[in-house]
C-alpha cells in the first residue's frame, strides 16, 4: 500500500474546544521556533518560498488563537542572525513575505489590541521594512490586549552581547561599579525588557535545541517540542503543548516536596 501524498496546504479543521485548558493557569508568555517550512515544503516537491507563504498563514492563525486565549505575550522567532546566510533570493523573499504580513496585520492588530514589538536587530533589515515595521510599532504602542514579538536578525548571544555594551558604557561613565551588576539590570538590558520571561517555549519540526533564541530569558522555560511542521501548526497542536505544560511540576530549583500545589505549573 503507497503512502498518501502529503498535504499542499495546512489541513482546516473543526475549530477544537479549549474547554480542556485550565484557562486560569495559561503560560503568560509562550516564545515559538517556528521550524520546518522548508522540509514541509520538500516534502511537497515544492520549491521552499511555499514553506514560507504556507508558514506565513500559519503565524496568523496562532497569533489569533493567542489573543482568544489571553496569552500576556506570545514570541516567535521569525529571522535569526545566522539566516543571513542563506541565499540571498530566500532572504529577499522572507523579508517580501514579512512586509507584506506587517501591511495586511496591522487593521486585524489594532482590532485585537496587540503590540506589536521587535527584538532584534532591526537596524539591519532593508529599509522598506524597517519603514513598515516602524509603522506598525508605532500605531499599535498603546495596544494592551496581547504583546506580540517578532524575533527578526536575532540571535540570543548578539542580545546578551548588546547589553553587555550598554552596561559596559554605563559603568564606564561612573554610573554604578561593575559589582553592583544584577540579574535585573541585565534584564533591563535585554530586548525584552519590562515583559515577563517565557514560561513555554514550543519548538516545530522535531529538533530538539534551542538555535541561540532567548538563552538568557529560557532559564526556566518549560520546552515543548512537536514533530509538527510549522506550517500544519494548529490550534489542536498548540493547545495540546499548553495542556503538556500544565501537566508539569515547576520547582524553580526546590525539590517537589517544597513546591507548593499552586506552583506545581505556575
Amino acid at each position: 500500500m503507497t503512502s498518501p501524498a502529503p498535504r499542499l496546504f495546512p489541513q482546516i479543521s473543526i475549530m477544537p474546544d479549549a474547554s480542556s485548558l485550565d484557562i486560569a493557569n495559561l503560560p503568560r508568555h509562550i516564545a515559538i521556533i517556528m521550524d520546518g517550512n522548508g522540509r514541509w515544503a520538500r516534502e511537497r516537491g515544492l520549491p521552499r518560498v511555499m514553506g514560507h507563504k504556507a508558514g506565513a498563514r500559519t503565524v496568523q492563525e496562532t497569533v489569533r488563537t493567542a489573543r482568544e486565549l489571553g496569552i500576556g505575550a506570545l514570541t516567535l522567532y521569525a529571522f535569526s542572525t545566522e539566516n543571513w546566510q542563506r541565499p540571498p533570493q530566500e532572504v529577499k523573499t522572507l523579508m517580501g513575505l514579512l512586509k507584506t504580513y506587517l501591511q495586511s496585520e496591522l487593521e486585524k492588530l489594532l482590532q485585537q489590541d496587540i503590540r506589536l514589538c521587535c527584538l532584534g536587530e532591526m537596524a539591519k533589515l532593508p529599509r522598506d521594512v524597517r519603514q513598515v515595521l516602524g509603522e506598525v510599532i508605532d500605531k499599535t504602542a498603546g495596544a494592551q490586549g496581547m504583546t506580540l514579538n517578532l524575533a527578526l536578525s536575532y540571535g540570543s548571544r548578539d542580545e546578551l552581547v548588546r547589553a553587555m555594551q550598554r552596561l559596559a558604557s554605563k559603568c564606564a561613565a561612573g554610573e554604578f561599579d561593575a559589582s553592583a551588576i544584577t540579574e535585573e539590570m541585565v534584564s533591563r538590558q535585554l530586548d525584552t525588557a519590562g515583559q515577563p520571561d517565557p514560561d513555554l517555549i514550543i519548538r516545530t519540526g522535531g529538533e530538539y535545541r534551542l538555535s541561540n533564541f532567548l538563552l538568557w530569558q529560557a532559564s526556566y522555560a518549560e520546552i515543548y517540542v512537536t514533530e509538527t511542521m510549522w506550517p500544519d501548526f494548529s490550534r489542536e497542536v498548540f493547545y495540546e503543548a499548553i495542556r503538556n505544560f500544565q501537566q508539569r511540576q515547576r520547582r524553580f530549583g526546590r525539590t517537589g516536596e517544597q513546591t507548593p500545589a499552586r506552583l506545581a505549573t505556575t
